[in-house]
């Protein structure tokens, strides 16, 4: 599986519309229910984390020169749920700007050679815009 070098620009047009919402959103927009346990806040929490485990992907592979990825049980999501509940809504929303910038900056300069292996271990370790997109996507849906 080649990465197409276009990854780039999807990334960085998800995380405009992370910041298009979190300015646009009020408080209470942050609050709105997103299915039986979720809110808008706490997907952009967890879009949050996702980032911020990718930087920590791209840094360990970069200094061991290969892909190195500790595994991560998915129930963490359920296991941060409280966690993001109890947040800030607006500390939600920035961290949440936040980390898809940080982790952008550190994709578009990372070594392409490492980029294509960690791609085709994951699409979306490299490709963020495919995670943040699917939640961004049900944050706009509710709001329709």
């Amino acid at each position: 599986m080649t990465l197409d070098p276009s990854f780039r620009e999807r990334n960085r047009a998800s995380t405009q519309r992370i910041q298009a919402l979190a300015a646009n959103l009020t408080d209470d927009d942050l609050r709105r229910p997103l299915g039986e346990h979720w809110t808008v806040a706490i997907a952009l929490a967890h879009i949050a984390f996702w980032d911020r485990r990718v930087l920590a992907v791209l840094e360990a592979t970069q200094q061991a020169g290969t892909l190195t990825a500790p595994p991560v049980d998915f129930s963490v999501n359920d296991l941060l749920l409280p966690f993001w509940a109890g947040m800030p809504v607006r500390e939600a929303a920035q961290l949440a700007i936040d980390s898809a910038e940080a982790v952008d900056a550190r994709l578009a300069g990372f070594p392409f050679a490492l980029l294509e292996e960690i791609y085709a271990a994951g699409p979306r370790w490299v490709v963020r815009a495919i995670h943040r997109d699917a939640h961004l996507d049900e944050i706009e849906a509710a709001f329709a």
